[in-house]
């Protein structure tokens, strides 16, 4: 298994001694510390945010997020988006896994913020920590461990990771052992975003803002199978800069309003624009507008896509607009549904509005019954692909169009 210090065993143990995450040298008052001080940061690794049940005073989190660009001076980013009241985060730490929540000797570092060991985040905010100097490869399994020790309302997080993680007493974030940590969680909690500085000072991420099927739901649990995955994989032997891959994904997400997460519209600034190396956003939202019968047209959902793809290139950043996959056969399929549908992908085939169009349509559908997953792709709900489906949706993507500059 690879570690973030580099390829391999052998070569991560002969960087250990080089690497030294910091314990945090003072930063001057006035000196920018976030990602605009750093523009040459890419994201590797993020998640949606969304509130999450009430945080719980004394707990320790062990977050295994995977990465999907390599680079140096990581940094993490950590959200009380939707916390009532003030979030303080201690004893938090970063160090590359082994297995299942034990790390690899000698590699737990201690994160700083502006130097110091601790941080309150506002209710509303997030807030980027200092840069932990070594080297950080691609496909590497980051571990974060932090506590809170006073977290009390609704906590903010990430609730379908797909993702084993896991739950122990705070005061042993320092430690590597996985015997402390017997709990598992199935989220990602306070933390969304991991940055790095690649090498290359061209290399750029994509970030896909999506509902279940962009979050991986109906994917192998642990096995990395989103198809934001596979799509990362594929880009690391591509011939583009875009290397980084972000998954910003929420189950039952909607374009237009808010429900399981905030809407597209409304995440849009936090989840993507505002995200460091960020260069294309890949739009592949839709289908629980359409499925859930609460009298939204294809005019509505066609207006939404126009005001993404305005905010998004205002932002000088480029937007590839995924078609609505089939859905016949999910419960809350209907003709009149299927009519919106296939309104709303004559607009993204045809529209100039985009940078570039994803046809997920067509590569899910049954070419015997367009209105229908082919059975190939279809993990049983009529709705959600399975790996299979998963690994097609990312061959579907045309790098090339991820490379956009404005």
């Amino acid at each position: 298994m690879s570690g973030p210090f580099g390829r391999g065993r052998r070569v991560a143990a002969a960087l250990l001694t080089a690497v030294c995450w910091p314990i945090g040298p003072a930063h001057a008052a006035g000196t920018p510390t976030g990602p605009a001080a750093r523009t040459a940061d890419v994201l590797t690794w993020a998640a949606g945010a969304d509130r999450m049940s009430d945080g719980t005073p004394g707990r320790g989190y062990r977050l295994i997020v995977r990465t999907s660009v390599g680079g140096s001076g990581v940094r993490l980013r950590f959200t009380n988006a939707f916390g009532d009241r003030p979030l303080t985060l201690t004893g938090v730490y970063a160090g590359l896994r082994d297995r299942g929540a034990a790390l690899r000797p000698g590699s737990n570092r201690r994160l700083t913020f502006r130097g110091a060991r601790t941080v309150s985040v506002p209710a509303g905010s997030v807030t980027w920590s200092d840069p932990v100097p070594g080297r950080l490869p691609a496909g590497s399994d980051l571990v974060v461990s932090l506590r809170t020790p006073d977290a009390a309302g609704p906590a903010s997080g990430h609730r379908t990771a797909m993702q084993t993680s896991y739950i122990g007493r705070g005061e042993h974030t320092a430690g590597e052992s996985g015997a402390d940590w017997t709990r598992t969680t199935g989220s990602w909690w306070y933390l969304d975003a991991v940055a790095v500085r690649p090498a290359r000072r061209d290399t750029g991420a994509v970030a896909a803002l999506g509902d279940s099927i962009t979050d991986g739901w109906q994917s192998g649990t642990d096995l990395n199978r989103r198809w934001t995955d596979y799509l990362a994989r594929r880009l690391r032997t591509a011939g583009t800069p875009v290397k980084g891959v972000v998954n910003e994904g929420i189950s039952g997400n909607m374009l237009l309003t808010d429900g399981d997460g905030q809407s597209a519209l409304h995440r849009l600034d936090r989840d993507v624009l505002g995200q460091p190396g960020v260069r294309t956003v890949l739009l592949f939202e839709g289908v629980n507008d359409i499925k859930a019968h609460t009298g939204v047209t294809a005019a509505d959902l066609i207006a939404g896509y126009q005001d993404i793809a305005r905010r998004t290139h205002a932002a000088g950043k480029c937007l590839v607009v995924g078609t609505v996959a089939p859905f016949k056969g999910w419960y809350e399929w209907d003709p009149a549904a299927e009519a919106v549908r296939r309104e709303v992908n004559r607009f993204l085939r045809g529209s100039g509005d985009f940078d570039g169009v994803t046809d997920f349509d067509h590569t899910l559908r049954d070419p015997h019954d367009h209105e229908r997953m082919s059975p190939l792709f279809d993990r049983g709900d009529h709705l959600h692909p399975g790996d299979k489906g998963m690994r097609a949706l990312a061959g579907t993507v045309d790098v090339g169009s991820l490379d956009c500059t404005r």
